[in-house]
């Protein structure tokens, strides 16, 4: 194949990383500005965008702010220029927290006052409210309160990351004569947590029902909380702290240390952002700022209210059309309710689908693997677990029973350091080998194997491969695709990684998996390069690829020169995309688009058109430099010809969706004049739902394919 073209240098045109996520959580925010989308999700909708940001900026811009930092000739070696990117990222920024504040006030209010909800502040109350509110202060808010002055006895006042405060300016004492300061500052963190919720409801008034902060609730019994001041002030800070860890860069030393060390550092790391009340009296900030040593470079004026996260926790409502309705998971058609599926697993290979279909049969199989005296051995990556993990007690369970448990525990997995802390803990106690992988590598597959000996004596290894976390709290939020399989041709290449997982001095030789950082890039250069020949021959040529992000600029490249010779690249991107489609001369072949909409779309799948011969693999990874290079990420090939359709087909409802798709530039994609709308994640429901037990031919009409 030839050298990479001319635009696979420096110069080769893509948008900036941190633009391109902003533009996902611009589609995030267009959730909640859609009428169509049930009104308390769209609340929720607004929680996931102000997460996001706070994420961003934790991560992102404390990350572009340290490179602004370094030395001028070093920065010069970035392919960036941090400072100018920085400028675009927070003008977007604000540009994005104007329309968020809009969407709230001047739509999601007026709605929720039209359903008979209303968001009152302190004075909006009535004389009935305000006595309630007041009361509800003195028994239920007023001991939660620990408030601390800001005087010349405080020498630094340390803010907690995330954390809402309020900031009481105290003026005007009602007597001047008793030698109380005429002006005081004190701050105190919102008791969120030890109340129980951000929000309280008050009592409801015929069909009206009231909803207040807990913010305004303390506004309410401020002057009760200050009786020695005539005017009380009050106004809202977060603070966000710098979360970037690092570790990939470390290579010594004892890793368990560095992310517990890693952990505490985030905990008091660097502001990377204040967010403030702009009514907040001057007073007010200036004192804050003293005491913290916060500058002006990390003020970003907020609103009256901070931590819309929050807004998870607002109150339910049972009123219909206010939540999506429910959506049971779906029984599995081909593997079984009730019995083994060890021995359904054995007859063919099984795909599953969660959110749709139940996680149960992930659990329920490691259940059943603890207790099968045949079974000696489970293998499994775990990279984010829930809480109260049914997984890993499955695993205990196994250790329990005599099993060889072998773990493979990522501590790297961003905010899930801790909880991975205390299971691998929990497991080693139990007996189970518990690997944790060199600082350099992060392992973000999701693999299980067992070892089982069968009634013939013989030896057979059973897997799970899956683009989902082996978690069964997310499980029914993300969608995502996990392959059930004792093909030998799998089996065999798992237990290689998992070896090479135990000791990466011996890399495998595969002939089925892609398996990074080894093997993906180089399998995913030499598919698109047969792509590019067949396109080159004048024959039909394709690849459609759904993943959350695409950034690797060497991936880019090699697809700007696929669409240089005339092959068909379709993207379906949820989150960063900086592949710039549409252009000519080197990307007219290549479309993209994205889909929001209920479930966190989370799957991969890569299709290539392969001169007839169409390859499907599922996988773990985005096409980003830190997957293909830095992380133990798996493509697995669907081999069964019947649930190679299936994913197919999935994928076709995803590529044909005129409901919640986004082109490039955010703007939805519509049905043509006097065609149906079609939503991607309704129509997967309700094609799942219609497969009969056993039956795998799929009937595909109407789509669009390539």
């Amino acid at each position: 194949m030839s050298s990479l073209p001319h635009y696979a240098s420096t110069q080769l045109k893509t948008l900036s990383r941190d633009l391109s996520w902003l533009r996902f959580n611009a589609r995030v925010l267009q959730e909640a500005q859609c009428p169509t989308v049930p009104l308390l999700e769209r609340l929720k909708f607004l929680a996931i965008f102000s997460s996001n940001l706070d994420e961003f900026f934790k991560v992102r811009v404390a990350t572009l702010r340290r490179l602004v930092k370094l030395k001028k000739k070093t920065r010069a070696q970035l392919a960036d220029n941090p400072k100018r990117e920085l400028r675009k990222v927070l003008e977007e920024v604000g540009r994005q927290q104007e329309e968020f504040g809009v969407t709230f006030r001047e739509q999601l209010l007026p709605e929720l006052n039209r359903h008979h909800i209303h968001l009152l502040n302190e004075a909006e109350l009535s004389e009935t409210q305000r006595e309630w509110t007041a009361r509800y202060f003195e028994e239920k808010v007023r001991d939660l309160l620990s408030p601390v002055v800001l005087d010349d006895a405080m020498h630094h006042l340390f803010l907690k990351d995330q954390t809402v405060y309020l900031a009481f300016y105290l003026r005007e004492p009602r007597n001047p004569k008793a030698g109380i300061e005429p002006e005081r500052v004190l701050l105190m963190e919102l008791p969120t947590k030890r109340h129980g919720g951000r929000f309280v409801r008050l009592p409801d008034e015929g069909e009206e029902r009231y909803v207040l902060f807990l913010d305004d609730v303390i506004r309410v019994g401020a002057a009760e909380l200050f009786p020695a001041y005539q005017r009380v002030e009050v106004n809202a800070i977060k603070l966000s702290r710098d979360a970037e860890l690092d570790i990939e860069e470390e290579v010594s030393g004892d890793l368990m240390e560095k992310i517990r060390n890693s952990l505490s550092k985030r905990a008091t790391g660097f502001p990377a952002r204040l967010l403030y009340d702009p009514q907040m009296p001057k007073e007010t900030l200036r004192a804050i700022k003293q005491k913290t040593g916060i500058t002006d470079e990390e003020l970003v004026e907020g609103s009256r209210y901070h931590n819309f996260r929050d807004f998870f926790g607002f109150p339910e409502f049972s009123d219909p059309g206010f939540n999506y309705p429910a959506r049971p998971a779906l029984p599995h058609p081909t593997l079984p309710r009730t019995g083994s599926l060890l021995a359904a697993i054995a007859q063919r290979d099984h795909l599953l689908h969660p959110p749709y279909q139940s996680f149960d049969y992930v659990t329920r199989l490691l259940r059943e693997a603890a207790t099968d005296p045949r079974v000696s051995a489970v293998s499994i990556t775990l990279y984010r677990v829930a809480s109260k993990s049914a997984v890993v007690k499955a695993l205990l369970k196994a250790a329990k029973h005599g099993k060889q448990v072998t773990v493979v525990v990522e501590l790297k997995a961003r905010f899930d350091e801790e909880s991975n802390l205390f299971w691998s803990d929990k497991l080693k106690r139990a007996g189970a080998n518990v690997i944790f992988t060199p600082p350099e590598l992060k392992v973000h597959s999701k693999m299980l194997l067992l070892t089982r000996r069968e009634a013939d004596e013989t030896t057979r290894q059973y897997a799970y491969f899956s683009t989902g976390n082996f978690n069964e709290s997310t499980s029914q939020l993300y969608t995502d695709h996990g392959l059930f399989t004792a093909d030998e041709r799998l089996t065999r290449e798992a237990a290689a990684v998992f070896e090479y997982l135990r000791d990466q001095s011996v890399v495998p030789k595969l002939e089925q998996l892609l398996v990074a950082p080894f093997g993906l890039r180089p399998g995913l250069n030499a598919l698109i390069d047969y792509e590019t020949k067949q396109a080159q021959k004048g024959k039909e040529a394709y690849i459609i690829l759904k993943v959350n992000s695409v950034e690797d600029r060497g991936m880019i490249a090699k697809l700007y020169h696929a669409s240089a010779a005339g092959v068909r690249v379709e993207l379906i991107v949820r989150g960063i995309g900086c592949l710039v489609p549409g252009q000519p001369d080197f990307s007219e072949n290549i479309t993209q688009h994205g889909l929001v909409d209920r479930f966190l779309e989370h799957s991969r799948v890569y299709v290539f058109g392969h001169g007839g011969e169409e390859k499907v693999y599922v996988s773990s990874a985005d096409w980003m430099t830190r997957n293909l290079d830095r992380r133990v990420e798996v493509a697995f090939p669907i081999l069964d010809e019947s649930l190679r359709a299936e994913v197919r087909h999935l994928l076709d409802l995803q590529r044909n969706d005129t409901v919640k798709a986004r082109d490039f530039e955010n703007s939805y994609i519509l049905a043509d004049a006097g065609k149906k709308p079609m939503q991607a994640q309704e129509a997967t429901y309700t094609w799942l739902k219609g497969l009969k037990r056993r039956q795998r031919k799929t009937e595909i009409t109407g789509l669009k394919r390539i």
